[in-house]
């Protein structure tokens, strides 16, 4: 259980400041000093805006990273990565990101870029904020490999990249990193067709190393690219199975839902923490801290407040960073609201 009722965290990704977007556009034009320079900017823009809103926990918005995870792929070894998307117009959909070739033995002897980024954060951060690292998962990182004679399925690549992940994840605790993430939303979204005890499976595997040496958690959800979901967007299918995995906390996407299926928390709640979406990433509808004071009531009716932490339903990178500031303050501040109505104090 965590030592703080109510904590306030979030997902991982934050938005890209828009000078970093065009100076992404150009890096041709900047030396390597300018673009360290320029990282070590865009983590500070991140900082200041996850701790001038009040947040309990901050990660670095994983400014380094294309989307949540497909930056990655440029640290594996043994595959060929795809030069051109397979579907360049029409509406954005998944089908849009291209998978890449296996070539041989799959690798990541520099690791994964996590713990500099841990680093960065930890050398950049001047709050009181808890810090915390997001990792994708084997499965979610499988998907977008393509098989081959030697890798048939999704699973057998999947199998390749879980010393991949365990590596990053002990070499994480051991640079200090005390709260991870391990992020495998491709598990929440093909629950409804897949084996979901093989599931639990593969991700205790992974994190075997690093339970009971930090804060970890997970994050379910259906699916953000572009601001749209992937998968069937019910969690029925994923419990009581989910139930066993081994973390800390379970992250729930449910604002986006107006809280379908909040029964669950009482379920999960027993035995985890439970980190509840209470800020809707697809929407630029911008929740007042009376929207989300009634949310959290209404998430206390199904969990103590010493179970719940409160977040944006999934991470903020689809989101325009206008609007992700007032999401975060107005979510910060709800919470508030509903800590002076149970006398619980900071």
């Amino acid at each position: 259980m965590k030592d703080q009722p109510l904590r306030t965290t979030v997902i991982g990704s934050y938005p890209f400041p828009g000078w970093l977007e065009f100076a992404c556009q150009n890096l041709q034009k900047f030396g390597e000093a300018d673009r360290e320079e320029m990282i070590d900017d865009a983590v500070i823009a991140a900082i200041h805006d996850q701790t001038k809103a009040g947040l309990d926990v901050i990660t670095d918005g994983e400014q380094t990273r294309l989307d949540f995870n497909l930056s990655f792929y440029g640290y594996l070894e043994g595959i060929e990565l795809e030069s051109q998307s397979p579907r360049q117009f029409g509406p954005p959909a998944h089908d849009q990101r291209g998978k890449h070739k296996i070539s041989s033995t799959i690798k990541a002897t520099k690791g994964l870029g996590t713990v500099d980024d841990f680093n960065r954060l930890k050398r950049l951060n001047n709050s009181n904020s808890i810090l915390k690292a997001s990792v994708p998962g084997p499965y979610t990182l499988a998907g977008r490999l393509l098989t081959n004679q030697d890798h048939p399925d999704r699973l057998s690549i999947t199998e390749k990249l879980i010393p991949i992940v365990r590596k990053e994840l002990e070499d994480l605790v051991n640079a200090g990193c005390q709260e991870i993430t391990v992020d495998e939303p491709s598990m929440s979204c093909y629950a409804h067709k897949e084996n979901t005890k093989l599931f639990v499976e593969i991700f205790n595997q992974t994190v075997e190393p690093i339970v009971g040496k930090c804060r970890l958690s997970t994050h379910l959800c259906f699916g953000n690219y572009k601001g749209r979901a992937v998968g069937l967007r019910r969690y029925d299918p994923m419990f009581p199975a989910f139930l066993e995995f081994n973390v800390d906390e379970l992250h729930l996407e449910m604002a986006s839902r107006e809280f379908s299926e909040i029964e669950i928390l009482s379920e999960i709640s027993k035995t985890k923490d439970v980190a509840v979406g209470i800020i809707d990433v697809k929407s630029y509808y911008i929740e007042t801290p009376e929207d989300v004071a009634q949310h959290v009531h209404n998430c206390l009716k199904h969990a103590p407040a010493d179970r719940l932490s409160l977040a944006p339903d999934c991470g903020l990178s689809q989101t325009a960073r206008w609007a992700a500031k007032k999401k975060l303050q107005n979510m910060v501040k709800g919470v508030a609201l509903v800590k002076k109505d149970l006398g619980i104090n900071d």
